[in-house]
């Protein structure tokens, strides 16, 4: 148990070390357990629930007073704009 500890970075006494004995033994067996279950035919799952990604499409609003259609007017102050992207200094190390 001592080693489990100390593989968990977990800062135990002797007679902590000796409390945990027994549960770790219980999740032992319960892990050993599961592995009797037959899951042949089963297909592996990420969720119980499935889930679907909401996306919306991503397509630019052309509205100025909502932010779109204005690239150049932002690009304006840009320092260095190339090819309609602000234009940063290479970093190299």
């Amino acid at each position: 148990m001592a080693k489990i500890a100390g593989l968990a970075r977990i800062h135990m006494g002797e007679a902590e070390l000796d409390r945990m004995v027994p549960e770790l033994n219980g999740i032992l067996a319960w892990v050993e357990q599961l592995g009797e279950v037959d899951c042949t035919g089963i297909e592996p799952m990420t969720a119980v629930i499935p889930q679907a990604l909401r996306l919306r499409d991503d397509v630019v609003d052309a509205d100025p007073l909502t932010g779109g259609g204005v690239r150049d007017a932002v690009l304006a102050n840009a320092p260095a704009p190339e090819h309609g992207f602000y234009g940063v200094p290479k970093v190299i190390e």
